[in-house]
């Protein structure tokens, strides 16, 4: 019996992998790069986006969340809800494209340098790494080290529910990050998002993140959760 438990113990991270490899990947049609480069959508008062989020390993839809700009000036604030448990933390950038308090990952982050949500420049091959320190809205007092490496890989035309548009695929490596949890003691997390000019937002966002604590070896590092979100409608 004990041999049986061993060996179920060494396969679940395997069977893990091979459920993750088996999810289905986005898919766009590649476009070359638009000239002129597609215009920015400003930010306005009462634009909003609603996302469907998955739970990528088993394709169970687990929430709809609905993002709203709220305010506009030096800096501009989207309020977040879900329909599952009610607000969630805002997201503020400053200036438009560069966040001061991420609510993406949990918990929600607040930077002490901005760094960008999109690429600078709206452009395939474009790459840059940003460092950065946070705080979390729980520990005040209390710094942790983030670094961005942002990649921007090719523009295609993708659907979603909510249409068809014409975006620019991007790569996001956090690696090395330091957690607030000082029980982790490595950490790494990874995206690939679709940037659609015209909505001023992504229509697909696709999020990962492991990490290891004492006597854990890589092989077998912890799992966060591996979420999508494909938005289902826009104004």
């Amino acid at each position: 019996m004990k041999i049986k438990q061993k060996f179920t113990l060494f396969l679940m991270p395997l069977l893990i992998v091979g459920c993750i490899s088996s999810q289905p990947f986005p898919q766009g049609v590649v476009e070359i790069q638009p000239q002129p480069i597609p215009q920015m959508r400003a930010p306005r008062v009462g634009q909003e986006w609603v996302y469907q989020v998955r739970n990528v390993f088993n394709q169970e839809i687990i929430d709809t969340i609905t993002e709203k700009v709220v305010s506009v000036g030096n800096e501009v604030r989207i309020a977040r809800s879900s329909a599952k448990t009610g607000p969630l933390p805002d997201e503020i950038q400053s200036p438009w494209g560069f966040v001061t308090q991420d609510p993406h990952w949990r918990p929600a982050q607040i930077f002490t340098k901005p760094i960008p949500l999109w690429p600078p420049q709206l452009s395939a091959g474009w790459n840059g790494f940003f460092t950065t320190q946070y705080q979390v809205p729980s520990y005040p007092d209390s710094k942790y080290y983030w670094g961005l490496g942002m990649t921007a890989l090719q523009w295609e035309r993708i659907k979603t529910s909510a249409g068809e548009f014409l975006a620019l695929q991007v790569h996001n490596d956090v690696p090395n990050f330091v957690s607030n949890d000082l029980f982790r003691l490595a950490n790494e997390r990874q995206e690939d998002l679709w940037f659609a000019p015209e909505v001023g937002r992504w229509v697909i966002r696709r999020s990962s993140g492991r990490y290891i604590t004492a006597g854990v070896y890589w092989s077998n590092a912890y799992w966060e959760d591996y979420l999508q979100w494909e938005l289902i409608s826009w104004k």
